[in-house]
């Protein structure tokens, strides 16, 4: 069986902490470039590109927790970013995000996504309550698995305004059938699916579904758990890769963005160095459709 690797590991056997810090460190005093939103197709409100997943990351509230997670939310305001992904279901993720972002009057500058297990009104106070919040940005119905699902509890709680938009997800495979119907039917204001360079599949059916009914695409898994830094971890970035890139996280997310429908990416960290290089993805030139095609070409042969 294969050792897991993640960033935290990647970057320690390739000097990348160090990588990652010196980025850090030159965000907070060099100019930066223009920085990449998109607009969210229904109602064009733009949101920065690049944001932050939460899942297994903040999961148990200690003090250690909340000073990792306060670090890292103030990377991710100081790199422009906004867009904070978490759910009921994250142990105590809700509550620990609550906890810094109030403490940090950061609620202003932040857009908030959660999810619910269920359309259960219980569960929608919980979370606020534990976000510290009397509304989020995006309310999301999480692992869709039925093709029926109505949303139209959460097109309630739109109304009421406890969300400004509502939305479904899923990172399952099996799930995709239902995700499709439920796009079709419901025509959500977001979509959130895995997506990764090594894993396509949403590029056949969810981002062109997604586009036709005007839904906004969050992409959860950006690394495929782990498996891409796996891949590379004895390779040096390509030079041609530098034109764009200046990391291989980097290189990860923007294959991602190269794709407009694309809203954001959610890649998940607790480290506020690695925080600053996903957001510097978000800034600078993105690959074309041939250097999308060479990346993936290139990723084939580990």
């Amino acid at each position: 069986m294969m050792n897991p690797m993640t960033r935290r590991s990647f970057a320690a056997l390739t000097g990348g902490l160090l990588a990652s810090a010196k980025v850090f460190a030159q965000a907070q005093t060099q100019p930066q470039a223009p920085l990449i939103t998109r607009a969210i197709p229904r109602g064009g409100e733009r949101i920065p590109a690049v944001g932050l997943g939460t899942a297994s990351i903040f999961s148990q509230d200690s003090p250690a927790t909340r000073d990792k997670a306060s670090a890292v939310v103030q990377a991710l305001v100081k790199q422009g970013g906004r867009l904070i992904d978490t759910a009921s279901s994250y142990g105590d993720a809700e509550s620990v995000l609550g906890a810094v972002i109030s403490a940090a009057g950061l609620r202003g500058k932040l857009f908030i996504a959660t999810k619910l297990e269920s359309p259960d009104p219980q569960e929608l106070k919980r979370s606020l309550a534990r976000l510290k919040t009397a509304s989020v940005d995006l309310l999301q119905l999480h692992n869709v698995s039925d093709k029926q699902q109505s949303l139209q509890p959460f097109r309630d709680w739109q109304q009421q305004g406890l969300c400004r938009y509502v939305g479904i997800t899923s990172t399952f495979r099996g799930d995709y059938p239902a995700i499709e119907a439920v796009l079709q039917r419901e025509k959500p204001d977001f979509v959130q699916i895995d997506y990764s360079i090594d894993n396509r599949a949403a590029e056949k059916t969810i981002l062109p579904l997604a586009a036709d009914v005007g839904a906004g695409v969050l992409t959860a898994l950006p690394y495929g758990r782990g498996r891409l830094f796996r891949a590379v971890q004895d390779k040096a970035l390509p030079d041609w890769a530098r034109v764009f890139a200046d990391s291989w996280g980097q290189f990860f997310l923007k294959y991602l963005l190269g794709d407009p429908r694309v809203t954001a990416v959610i890649p998940g960290t607790g480290n506020p160095g690695h925080m600053a290089d996903n957001a510097a993805a978000m800034r600078g030139p993105l690959p074309d459709a041939g250097q999308r095609q060479r990346m993936v070409d290139f990723i084939k042969v580990f």
